[in-house]
């Protein structure tokens, strides 16, 4: 136990989300438990975890994620660990509930794409229902910026996913490289702008970013192969478009490979998602969790064969966009807690006690 890396989760205490302050104690050795000299609460060391008040051991149910996450499906790990198929889809989506927290905090930030590739899979479920899975990676790290589930590909769920998009990416030149469906173009025409303010009453004018290139993939199949690729300009230049392939992927042409092996990874390393299988999903919320589950533990505790670090060695896609500057284990990522938003001193009229002002010049500054 180490009171520096601990923090307060009282949504009403002025130190909450705060390590390093000198506010955290030790209370109990045995039962894993800290006290916050602020607010004067104590809690369990498991608090903001996905093993809060969970009986199984950690090691256990790291261990059972860490095979959910590459690709074995509940039955069996139901039949190895003798554990009810409830418990293990309990868990999957504490996990996923978790990981989509830390995808939200560490990924969905600000930072030049370079070149961002967006794809669809299609996902059966029993009682012969289709599920959409549309994702988006980015091209020069391998990261994955995250995904979205529907049950029709249309509008809307494009839509949700160029939002993603648009919330990890910055004002920079970009390349979008997508298949011919056609609901990408307006889309991305649309989430990629960012409002003009000029200091008049009224709604902002949305002005389009700069250096945006926008791409089509279109393969043409006869009898379920391919047998021709149209590759088609839809914005931008064609200076435009080969310097950012340069850039970003070295050589080659406009394509959607990263994207589709991307696909295949994730059809490899989650059951439900194998083409033919007989874990067919039942409930849309369970390959959610498993979408972020195997999402995050790709991004940040997964080794990526095509890239490599500045001396050399091995590095993961989180590493390689400067989120991180190690490999998370499985364990780490499961045992990391997110801070809750920083505390706000109450408005109140009238003049503020000296109370009140001592907690904010500590915790408010």
């Amino acid at each position: 136990m180490d009171p520096q890396e601990a923090f307060c989760l009282n949504l009403h205490c002025p130190a909450r989300g705060q390590k390093g302050k000198g506010n955290i104690r030790i209370h109990s050795h045995k039962e894993q438990r800290y006290s916050c000299t602020v607010c004067h609460t104590t809690f369990s060391a498991r608090k903001g975890t996905i093993f809060y008040r969970c009986r199984v051991a950690a090691e256990t149910i790291i261990l059972v994620l860490t095979l959910l996450a590459h690709g074995c499906p509940i039955g069996a790990i139901s039949a190895a660990f003798g554990f009810q198929r409830r418990t293990v889809k309990g868990w999957m989506e504490a996990a996923g509930m978790h990981c989509e927290q830390v995808h939200r905090q560490q990924v969905l930030q600000p930072r030049d794409l370079g070149q961002v590739q967006a794809d669809e899979l299609r996902v059966k479920s029993q009682g012969k229902r289709i599920l959409w899975l549309a994702m988006a990676i980015m091209v020069p790290t391998r990261l994955w910026l995250g995904g979205v589930i529907a049950p029709c590909r249309d509008q809307g769920l494009i839509d949700h996913l160029a939002g993603l998009v648009r919330a990890c990416a910055t004002p920079a030149p970009l390349l979008i490289a997508v298949d011919g469906l056609a609901a990408y173009v307006g889309a991305f025409t649309r989430a990629l702008r960012s409002p003009e303010h000029k200091g008049k009453v009224g709604r902002p004018r949305l002005v389009a970013w700069s250096g945006v290139v926008l791409g089509q993939v279109i393969k043409q199949y006869r009898k379920r192969r391919v047998v021709g690729v149209v590759r088609r300009l839809v914005q931008g230049t064609e200076e435009e478009l080969a310097q950012l392939i340069a850039t970003t992927q070295g050589m080659g042409v406009l394509n959607t490979a990263y994207i589709e092996r991307l696909n295949a990874s994730f059809r490899a390393l989650l059951a439900p998602l194998t083409r033919r299988t007989r874990s067919l999903l039942r409930r849309q919320q369970l390959l959610h969790a498993g979408m972020y589950l195997v999402g995050t533990v790709y991004n940040f505790c997964s080794y990526h064969a095509s890239l490599t670090g500045d001396g050399g060695g091995q590095v993961t896609p989180a590493m390689a966009a400067g989120i991180t500057d190690h490999r998370w284990s499985v364990g780490e990522l499961l045992w990391y807690r997110i801070p809750p938003s920083p505390w706000r001193p109450p408005k109140k009229r009238g003049r503020r006690s000296r109370a009140l002002q001592l907690l904010i010049e500590r915790w408010a500054s």
